[in-house]
């Protein structure tokens, strides 16, 4: 049996917490969540708490209900608190700026870059800081990673954009090798 999926999901106050069948709609303060989850696995509410249920102890059912207790569990977790993700720019003359839902990266290429947030995700920069917020956790992080796509960290001088929580490891130039 699945350890992450035999465990319960706690639901704060102020969250409400709507199964239909395979769909799933999570209302909090900060928003509203939808998702369709497996037909093989099964939501039940107890009081304070989610459970997963398999219909069967298949391989395949099992990992898909630890997927599932994930899934719902981020989606609780999201319209309550909600997810922040840090990116950093380094290089000299890398700059950043945010109007509105639109992203100005200044990174090194002869135009700036426009990168459009998608719906759900809000961005402030300050300085060479980015800071993605958003209810999503899916959503936010491949925003993050399509951002840090734009430039990625190099391993020389370390110059590019990448995660606040991320280490690049560097290497020696052609000057060390002799």
């Amino acid at each position: 049996m699945s350890r992450i999926g035999n465990k319960p999901i706690p639901v704060p106050s102020g969250v409400k917490v709507n199964i239909k069948g395979s769909h799933v709609k999570v209302t909090g303060p900060q928003g509203t969540l939808e998702r369709d989850i497996r037909p093989e696995v099964g939501l039940t509410q107890k009081d304070d708490n989610l459970f997963v249920k398999v219909k069967d102890n298949s391989k395949r059912t099992v990992a898909f209900s630890g997927l599932t207790r994930s899934l719902v569990n981020n989606m609780v977790v999201g319209v309550h608190e909600g997810f922040k993700k840090a990116l950093i720019v380094e290089g000299v003359g890398y700059k950043v700026d945010v109007s509105k839902d639109v992203l100005t990266l200044n990174v090194g290429y002869s135009n700036p870059v426009k990168f459009s947030l998608p719906q759900g995700v809000r961005a402030s920069v300050d300085k060479t800081n980015i800071v993605l917020e958003s209810i999503n956790k899916e959503l936010l992080g491949l925003t993050a990673a399509r951002i840090r796509a734009i430039r990625k960290p190099e391993p020389y001088k370390g110059k590019g954009i990448r995660y606040a929580d991320e280490h690049i490891v560097r290497k020696v130039g052609k000057a060390a090798g002799k």
